[in-house]
């Protein structure tokens, strides 16, 4: 056995199947971007190399057991029946993909307060001047009931972009600024641009990030910081905002959306000035919420604070998407207090929004303040035989009453998705759930997805499904032969407003729904419900044949209704469901230690009468 980061692995020798396309190699230690990548000796290096390829249909893409990759992999999409391939290739540990940023050097951390340390903050040198915007052109789009009157006053400084709101909408895009195209042959190689401009409002508002997007569909945003946007006063002040640049293409322009944010009844001025190619004195920038920290590969999590102010006991934080700077608090520099420190970020490891026809396989996946792979409109994915852990936490909507609100799931398959399959994955410490397929609103058509022989533990929830409104389909979700561990026991949840620890959180569902299916299944120990359904489910799923232990008085939360854990006989009388199912200790190898299979005398094995496997079996123990 192998030990990474705390995490027993597998010691594994495997070479991808060979794929009707063409094969290309990643090694983070040995390769070079500028290589062909068609051979391991002239392997690319980077994910931004591998997110750029002319990929095509029967293609695979082999990263080097034992690397190491930070950021986002965003796939490309094979054909039905030949898909793209993303493996692994060599020996040892599975390549390894991380969504956080590494903070553990002293020189990254400067003491700020008794006991509070805070990341240094990032400076800026502006550059070569990429547009001048004294005299550009603004065009408005507004949408759904949102109203705003537009005029330029002209004066020998510039332009500046009077905006008077009417009604503002309730979303961001409901109202919305669009500028001059930006040159990327001016800007070719530059990793930041920044944004200078004035401006001043009649009413305090927080302005979105500003943006460079592709001005039609897919709406593809270039450059952006994605924080948490800029206080616009009374008064004038000027403005210097970084713009990170994460990919090029097509038709980029400047863009602000006002919809949502700018007080109604309001003024708004503008006045752009600049803008310039800047060197910033970091690499790499804390340009979106951190939803969690993580000391020593586990060993401790952050506590999530919300104001720096809350920042008092040891192991708290607080981000501050202005400045771009973490907050902690703790006796001595963290970097010398502990061995690791990561901070993860709130964007998917794997974004695969809008992507069909795709392989992924023999990966491990950490420290993600969004969805290790998440994204809506998704066909025919394959995810097989990888690992997640410490996902979720970060920062989604601060919701009425400013309670903030947070997100985060291992694996997700949001609106429509349709015929994927996720099966021999293990799954661990997740702030929501494990594994979900979800939706809202009239397109959201789930079909034929099945998730298969996976180890899960330490997630609040190690299934999710709701799909709404009563337009909404869905048919034929399978939740076959996995085992679930310790549902709620998970680094998140004391930091919760809604504790729910369950195996299986059936919120409403009032979609069209049929072939809905939990069998087979190992559910093992839970905070508060090994299942609970909302509302909606007409019908019910088919459950049975599945094995149950819970602590007494949390067997079900059946809308509305606690069926605890001892009344066996009133849950199926009550639910109609798990009629064969067992109840009681099913007597695992080992699982204080993370040995998750059935012991040759469990009383689980027996359950089945075609004899047929209980749990993941397949799975080499825990994690």
């Amino acid at each position: 056995m192998l030990v990474l980061g705390g995490v027993p692995m597998v010691q594994q020798v495997t070479c991808a199947a060979a794929a009707p396309g063409r094969a290309f190699f990643v090694d983070s230690a040995a390769g070079d971007d500028a290589n062909p990548g068609d051979t391991p000796a002239l392997a690319w290096r980077s994910l931004e190399r591998v997110n750029r390829a002319t990929l095509q249909p029967g293609d695979s893409v082999q990263f080097k057991r034992r690397g190491v990759w930070r950021g986002t992999l965003v796939p490309q999409s094979g054909a039905e029946g030949v898909p793209l391939t993303y493996t692994a290739y060599g020996e040892g540990e599975k390549p390894l993909l991380l969504g956080s940023m590494a903070k553990d050097d002293p020189s990254d951390w400067e003491k700020t307060g008794e006991n509070v340390w805070a990341t240094v903050a990032p400076t800026w040198t502006p550059k070569q001047v990429v547009a001048d915007l004294r005299q550009s052109e603004w065009h408005y789009h507004q949408e759904q009931g949102a109203k705003v009157a537009t005029r330029v006053v002209e004066a020998a400084s510039g332009k500046t972009q009077v905006v008077e709101c009417g009604q503002p909408g309730s979303r961001g895009n409901h109202i919305q600024a669009w500028g001059p195209e930006v040159d990327w042959n001016i800007a070719a190689d530059a990793e930041f641009l920044q944004m200078r401009f004035r401006a001043r409002c009649t009413e305090p508002f927080r302005l979105a990030p500003v943006r460079v997007m592709r001005s039609s569909s897919p709406w593809t945003t270039y450059a952006s910081t994605d924080s948490v946007g800029l206080d616009i006063a009374a008064d004038w002040q000027e403005y210097a905002v970084p713009l990170p640049v994460w990919s090029r293409g097509d038709l980029p322009r400047l863009h602000l959306e006002l919809g949502g944010a700018l007080p109604a009844g309001a003024t708004f001025e503008f006045q752009p000035l600049e803008l310039v190619v800047a060197e910033c004195s970091q690499a790499r920038l804390l340009d979106v919420d951190v939803g969690n920290v993580i000391f020593d590969c586990g060993r401790v999590c952050g506590w999530k604070r919300w104001t720096l102010a809350d920042v008092k006991r040891p192991d708290d934080y607080w981000y501050d998407g202005k400045n771009m700077r973490v907050y902690v608090c703790c006796a001595r520099n963290p970097a010398e207090a502990h061995d690791s420190v990561e901070l993860a970020l709130r964007r998917h490891i794997v974004d695969q929004g809008g992507k069909h026809d795709v392989v992924y396989d023999g990966f491990a996946l950490r420290y993600g303040a969004a969805h290790g792979l998440g994204g809506g409109n998704t066909a025919r994915l394959t995810i097989r035989n990888c690992d997640l852990s410490y996902i979720g936490g970060g920062h989604q909507f601060t919701a009425e009453g400013g309670r903030p609100v947070r997100f985060g799931n291992a694996i997700e398959f949001w609106g429509a998705a349709r015929d994927h399959l996720v099966e021999g994955c293990r799954i661990w410490e997740v702030y929501d759930a494990a594994l979900t397929n979800q939706g809202s609103g009239p397109d959201s058509i789930q079909e034929n997805i099945t998730y298969r022989n996976n180890v899960i533990s330490n997630a609040e929830y190690s299934f999710e499904y709701w799909n709404r409104p009563e337009t909404a389909r869905t048919r034929n979700i399978r939740f076959l032969n996995n085992t679930c561990i310790d549902a709620g026991i998970v680094w998140s949840h004391a930091q919760r407003p809604d504790k729910n620890g369950s195996h299986l959180m059936f919120y409403a569902n009032t979609a069209d729904s049929a072939g809905i299916e939990i069998k087979y299944n190992v559910f093992y120990n839970c905070t508060d419900w090994g299942s609970r359904y909302s509302a909606g489910w007409n019908p019910l799923p088919d459950m049975d044949y599945n094995a149950w232990f819970v602590s007494p008085g949390a067997l079900c939360y059946f809308f509305k209704e606690h069926i605890a854990g001892t009344d066996v006989a009133g849950y199926r009388e009550k639910t109609g469901l798990d009629r064969h199912s067992f109840f009681g200790d099913p007597k695992l190898v080992d699982p204080q230690n993370g040995d998750y299979r059935l012991a040759p005398d469990s009383p689980v094995r027996r359950l089945r009468a075609d004899g047929g496997s209980m749990g993941a079996e397949a799975a080499a123990g825990g994690r």
